[in-house]
């Protein structure tokens, strides 16, 4: 692993580029020639000028902003609204460094996209990082453009290992991908309101029932991550033969739950290529 980064650009630093911005600058690590960050506006770009070796610039005060940043960085995220991704290509192809990476943040734009609107000799490289990423312990999906060097896939992974995990697939599984690690965070938050709810109709109130069920998901997933062990086996080791957690382990397995959520992420597979498709 290197011991530096590159120059980077973040083009559009909202929450999620913001998130890998802080991960960077936390993590310590040099970042040869810093960091620029744009945002649309002032009030945006004020909330990373105090950052510790970030320039951040407001589009409203300086229009050319996105072309000045990426002219300046070897690495540049674009973080803009998926609407917005073709019209920004456009504006900065012609002042790309031949040596540039560039890193779509944008979900659902395609590789094809961007090779559209750079032209296929530049060096691109598609990731779906989630949520957590903004705590550092994030999931991210990458995905190398055709012309993009094990090289630059390695300095980028190197980039997202600063906010969590790293999974590199090719690109017809980025879809797949985002069921799973993209939407999971939301199936967990609501197994946590349904387990919430399970404990205020058993008479605790609302504070001592999210307590419980909160606390219960943070506390089961640090030991499985602290444990090394699979879940299986954790499970077993909570489920004593002929027990209470056995009774209630039978009635979620006679739910299907193995049939549900791959329902689940099915319909939100079939939504993603809808999506894709302009639907």
């Amino acid at each position: 692993m290197a011991d530096s980064l590159p120059s980077l650009a973040f083009l559009g630093a909202g929450s999620m580029g913001g998130a890998i911005l802080r991960g960077v600058v936390a993590s310590g690590i040099p970042v040869d020639g810093g960091i620029v960050a744009t945002n649309r506006t002032a009030e945006k770009a004020a909330t990373l000028e105090g950052i510790d070796g970030v320039t951040a610039i407001a589009l409203e005060d300086n229009p050319g902003g996105n072309t000045d940043a990426a002219a300046s960085a070897r690495i540049v995220l674009v973080g803009v609204k998926p609407a917005m991704v073709p019209n920004l290509l456009r504006e900065i192809a012609p002042a790309l460094r031949e040596d540039a990476i560039v890193v779509s943040l944008a979900a659902g734009v395609t590789l094809a996209t961007f090779a559209a609107g750079l032209g296929d000799g530049v060096r691109v490289i598609r990731s779906m990082p989630n949520t957590p990423s903004t705590v550092g312990k994030g999931v991210t999906g990458l995905a190398a453009g055709g012309a993009a060097t094990a090289e630059d896939l390695a300095l980028v992974r190197q980039l997202f290992e600063l906010v969590g995990a790293v999974v590199e697939v090719p690109e017809e599984k980025i879809d797949a991908l985002s069921t799973i690690s993209g939407s999971g965070p939301a199936y967990v938050f609501l197994l946590i309101e349904e387990l919430t709810k399970a404990a205020i109709g058993k008479g605790f109130d609302e504070a001592d029932a999210r307590l419980m069920a909160e606390q219960t998901f943070i506390g089961a997933t640090a030991l499985l991550a602290a444990s090394g062990e699979n879940p299986t086996e954790l499970r077993r080791q909570v489920t004593s033969p002929k027990g209470t957690t056995e009774r209630a382990v039978a009635v979620l397995q006679d739910a299907n739950l193995d049939e549900v959520f791959a329902a689940a992420t099915d319909a939100a597979l079939k939504r993603a290529q809808e999506m894709a498709a302009g639907e």
